[in-house]
């Protein structure tokens, strides 16, 4: 499955999801001492043998979703270093939402081209998709996403494709 840009008259959804985030993410720093958020950072594995930086996943909130048993809405910040790269992965079967922060990421979807994303773009990848390239495209800025995660309660979030 490709990445999926948001244009035309489904940039009012994209900009709906976004607000969305935008206003966890204000409640999630308003909030930082109540019980409702994710567990503390976690850092990813290097996408390879070399020395390059990987990601590093910030939630910033999460919250069981009202009426819509068994699913949870998690919000986060992905931090790309300078020349960084995650490890092939998957979100299980959670719908996932990116928007790009700050700086260029390089993107590739199962077996769909690599897709270049800049600041203000946003793809959404759909359940059991595998990540096969995540990569900041700069050598010297850094890059960041929001992203937004709809899973099943107690899933994790990300998990490393063992044919990597």
């Amino acid at each position: 499955m490709q990445a999926i840009t948001v244009r035309g008259r489904n940039a009012g959804i994209a900009a709906g999801l976004l607000a969305v985030a935008t206003l966890t993410v204000a409640t999630a720093c308003s909030t930082s001492n109540q019980g409702a958020h994710a567990a503390g950072p976690a850092t990813a594995a290097a996408a390879s043998a070399s020395a390059r930086p990987a990601e590093t996943l910030k939630p910033l909130f999460q919250q069981a979703l009202p009426d819509v048993e068994g699913k949870t809405f998690t919000s986060a910040v992905v931090e790309l270093p300078p020349n960084a790269s995650a490890a092939p992965h998957r979100h299980g079967q959670a719908f996932v939402y990116a928007y790009v922060l700050e700086g260029t990421v390089r993107s590739k979807l199962d077996d769909g081209p690599v897709t270049t994303f800049h600041q203000g773009e946003n793809w959404v990848e759909q359940p059991g998709t595998d990540h096969v390239l995540t990569e900041n495209a700069s050598q010297t800025e850094p890059a960041e996403l929001l992203v937004v995660f709809v899973s099943d309660t107690g899933d994790k979030l990300k998990v490393d494709d063992p044919k990597s």
